[in-house]
C-alpha cells in the first residue's frame, strides 16, 4: 500500500497527465486536427462549454472528479469529445485503483486485478499510458459489478435436478485455516452460538476416517450445508500457540521436498485421514488471519492449500472460499485485494473468492457461504 510520499507523488503525476491531455487537446482543435465528422459539432462545443470548462485549473478538476463514482465519471465522459479524453486517463484510474482497493470487501478469480502492475514505483508516463487502468477498475470494484451465478448448460442444470432425486445429500465443505486458531475471537464458536444469524441444523454422528462429520447448518431458513472443521492439533496446543502468538504444529500436513536446498520449495501432502475428508466434500473453506502487524507465512498457506485441493483428490471445479477474517471491527486488516496477492491465488486452478469477514459480528460469513453453495451447484 502508498504511503504518504508516494500518495503525494501519484497525485502529482494524475494532475501532470491531466494537463498533458488538455494542452494536447486544445493544441488538436486549435490546428484543425479533429476528424471530419467532429469538425462542426465539436468546435461549437468547444466554444461554448468546453472553453467554459478549461477555466477551471487542472488540479481543481482532478479534485472533483476525486467525489464522483466510477458510474459518475463514465458519464461525465459522455458529455462532450474533451471530458471523454480526460476520464480516460490511465494515470487517473491507476490513481482510482489505489485508493479504492483497500476497502473492498470481496475479490474473485474473474475480478482480481493486477496488484504488481498498479503497486510498482511511479515510472515514466508511457509506461502507465500502455496498461488499461479503467478496465481494471471496472472488472474489479465491487460497485461495478455485480456477482454473477455460476453459470451452468441445460443438461447440467438437468443432471442436478435427477440427481437431487436419487441422493438427498447437504452439501459439505472442509474448513481449515489459521484464522480457526490465531485470533482472539472463534469464529467457530461464535457459528455455533449465533442462531439469529446461521442456525444450527444438526449434529450428525457419522464419521469419516476417525474425523467427525461436522456440523450442520441453515442458510436463509431453507437451505442446509455441513462444515467439518479442520484444526492443525489438539485444542491445547492451539490456545497455547494463540496465548504465545506462536504458530502450532500442523499435525494435518507432511511436508515433501528437500527444505535444505538452496532455493526449496514449499510441498506438502495431507494425512490419510484428510485426505479422506477431501475426497468427499463439495468446496473448501480457508480461515486467513487478516489482522495486520503480524507475521504470516504465506508460501506456506498456499502450499497448504493446494495439497487441500489437490486433484487427485477430487474434482478441479470445487470451489474454495478464503474468509479473510479480523477478530472483531475496528482492526486493521489486510485488505482482501492484497490477501488475495498474498496467498496466490491466481496460480488456482479453481474458482476462488477472497471475503472480508469479522469472527465477533460474523458479518461477511453468509455472503461467502452464498457464494461457495452457488459455485457448487447449489441454488440459494
Amino acid at each position: 500500500m502508498a504511503d504518504e510520499s508516494e500518495w503525494s507523488r501519484l497525485e502529482s503525476a494524475v494532475i501532470k497527465s491531466l494537463r498533458h491531455l488538455r494542452d494536447r487537446y486544445l493544441q488538436s482543435l486549435r490546428n484543425g486536427r479533429e476528424k471530419q465528422e467532429l469538425q462542426e459539432a465539436h468546435i461549437v462545443e468547444a466554444t461554448t462549454r468546453v472553453n467554459i470548462l478549461q477555466r477551471l485549473p487542472v488540479d481543481m478538476q482532478f479534485y472533483i472528479m476525486s467525489f464522483l463514482s466510477p458510474q459518475d465519471l463514465c458519464q461525465l465522459g459522455s458529455t462532450c469529445q474533451y471530458w471523454h479524453t480526460v476520464v480516460r486517463d490511465p494515470v487517473l484510474w491507476r490513481y482510482f485503483l489505489l485508493r479504492d482497493l483497500p476497502s473492498w470487501s470481496f475479490i474473485d478469480h474473474n475480478s482480481m486485478p493486477d496488484v504488481e502492475k498498479i503497486s510498482k514505483p511511479l515510472g515514466g508516463l508511457d509506461d502507465d499510458t500502455m496498461h488499461d487502468y479503467m478496465q481494471e477498475y471496472l472488472k474489479s470494484c465491487p460497485g461495478c459489478r455485480r456477482r454473477l451465478k455460476p453459470y451452468r448448460r441445460g443438461y447440467a442444470a438437468v443432471t442436478s435436478f435427477l440427481h437431487s432425486l436419487v441422493i438427498n445429500t447437504e452439501p459439505r465443505l472442509a474448513m481449515f485455516g489459521p484464522g480457526l486458531e490465531q485470533l482472539e475471537v472463534s469464529l467457530v464458536r461464535k457459528m455455533m452460538h449465533s442462531p439469529d444469524v446461521i442456525p444450527v441444523a444438526g449434529f450428525p454422528q457419522r464419521q469419516i476416517n476417525g474425523i467427525g462429520s461436522g456440523i450442520s447448518f441453515m442458510l436463509n431458513n431453507k437451505q442446509r450445508f455441513n462444515i467439518l472443521t479442520l484444526y492443525s492439533t489438539t485444542s491445547k496446543e492451539r490456545e497455547r500457540a494463540r496465548v504465545e502468538q506462536n504458530n502450532a504444529p500442523n499435525k494435518m500436513f507432511l511436508q515433501e521436498g528437500d527444505v535444505a536446498a538452496e532455493c526449496p520449495t514449499m510441498s506438502y501432502r495431507i494425512i490419510p485421514q484428510v485426505q479422506e475428508v477431501c475426497r468427499v466434500v463439495d468446496g473448501f473453506i480457508y480461515v486467513a488471519n487478516a489482522e495486520a502487524g503480524r507475521s504470516h507465512e504465506r508460501e506456506e498457506e498456499f502450499a497448504q492449500i493446494q495439497a487441500m485441493t489437490a486433484s487427485d483428490l477430487g474434482s478441479s471445479n470445487r470451489p474454495v472460499l478464503v474468509l479473510s477474517c479480523v477478530s472483531r471491527a475496528g482492526t486493521r486488516r489486510i485488505p482482501c485485494v492484497y490477501m488475495a496477492h498474498e496467498l496466490h491465488l491466481n496460480r488456482l486452478p479453481r474458482p476462488w473468492l477472497v471475503q472480508d469477514a469479522e469472527a465477533e459480528t460474523l458479518n461477511g460469513l453468509l455472503n461467502g457461504i452464498e457464494w461457495i453453495l452457488e459455485e457448487s451447484g447449489i441454488n440459494v
